[in-house]
């Protein structure tokens, strides 16, 4: 099991009361990980005393207002897709047939395409089909790391660690301006490019809060 996987879309659940009891749990898995740099564990290092020793409610409404309240921000990975449009629903039968081959089950009230739950997923299987995943959707998951980095949010952080994990080329390193309520470019930049997830990936294409500790399939 790749621990580290399943602390990092820990780290990127609403941070309620057990999320904070677990934090010290969560980065001595992240601190064991041989793929990230030491700048890389620092910065997620930083995320989690964030969470740990802000005020609990500007923690969870910092939370809210960054992953509740726009697309382009929105960890469900194919609404920087597909939108609203009935392609979703196609893409999210065909990565819960991927689930479901794998023998891992969704809790009723998760959505597949939910990144804490792809990761979960991701950390029981092994590193080529980790990083082939990653791969796919590593377009969306820098996108919504460098719109973090423009926020000068720590949450920035998981993102490029995944992108690391990945093998990819990871964040910009120049910040831009953070413009308000754009939430129709991100449709548009990624309306020609698929994503489709799994061994079925043709061209490279691309909830709730799952338990940090592993949960049987």
């Amino acid at each position: 099991m790749n621990l580290t996987l399943k602390a990092l879309g820990a780290l990127l659940t609403y941070p309620d009361a057990e999320l904070r009891a677990a934090l010290p749990e969560i980065i001595a898995a992240i601190e064991q990980d041989k793929q990230l740099k030491r700048d890389e564990i620092a910065a997620l290092r930083r995320l989690a005393h964030e969470i740990a020793t802000g005020d609990p409610l500007d923690v969870e409404e910092r939370y809210v207002t960054l992953f509740d309240r726009g697309r382009r921000l929105s960890l469900n990975l194919f609404e920087h897709v597909h939108g609203e449009s009935r392609d979703r629903g196609q893409a999210m039968v065909d990565l819960l047939a991927t689930y479901r081959r794998a023998g891992f089950r969704l809790a009723a009230n998760q959505l597949p395409d939910y990144l804490p739950v792809l990761l979960e997923f991701l950390s029981l299987r092994g590193d080529a089909e980790t990083r082939e995943m990653l791969g796919d959707c590593a377009h969306i998951l820098r996108a919504i790391g460098e719109a973090l980095r423009d926020r000068d949010s720590a949450y920035s952080a998981i993102f490029a660690a995944l992108l690391a994990i990945a093998g990819e080329p990871g964040l910009a390193k120049e910040k831009r301006a953070v413009v308000e309520n754009d939430e129709k470019p991100l449709d548009e930049e990624w309306a020609e490019e698929p994503v489709v997830f799994g061994p079925e990936a043709a061209p490279k294409t691309c909830g709730t809060t799952p338990t940090f500790m592993p949960r049987a399939a």
